[in-house]
């Protein structure tokens, strides 16, 4: 179906997430900090990005800026996840991602997300 890169420091949510895509038909790839990230968007162009906000090394804010900046990866959707609440999120993202989920959060909620970020593309 779609290739989804996910990108979080927390190894635990990343598995679970890339299990529950890869089980909907989705081709998955997984990063462990935004500067990985950005360079497997830069590899292989992805149909959409799970981009937690919170990570060393290149913060989920730093890498939506460096994506919106490439020609090739600015229009891709992010759906930015994390457990603070989205008005911290919109204040630093700037209303530049497609969507939030809220962590922890349900395995319905997480496919209607991505359903709906990659069916509005």
């Amino acid at each position: 179906m779609a290739l989804i890169l996910i990108v979080d420091d927390e190894f635990s949510v990343a598995e679970v997430v890339e299990a529950i895509l890869t089980d909907a038909g989705h081709e998955v790839v997984a990063a462990s900090n935004g500067r990985q990230g950005l360079e497997r968007a830069k590899t292989k162009r992805p149909d959409l990005i799970l981009l937690d906000f919170m990570m060393p090394i290149m913060s989920g804010p730093s890498m939506l800026t460096a994506l919106r900046e490439e020609p090739r990866l600015r229009d891709v959707p992010v759906v930015i996840m994390s457990s603070l609440p989205e008005g911290t999120i919109s204040q630093s993202a700037k209303g530049t991602y497609a969507n939030f989920l809220r962590k922890p959060f349900k395995v319905r909620d997480l496919l209607d997300v991505v359903n709906g970020a990659l069916g509005a593309r």
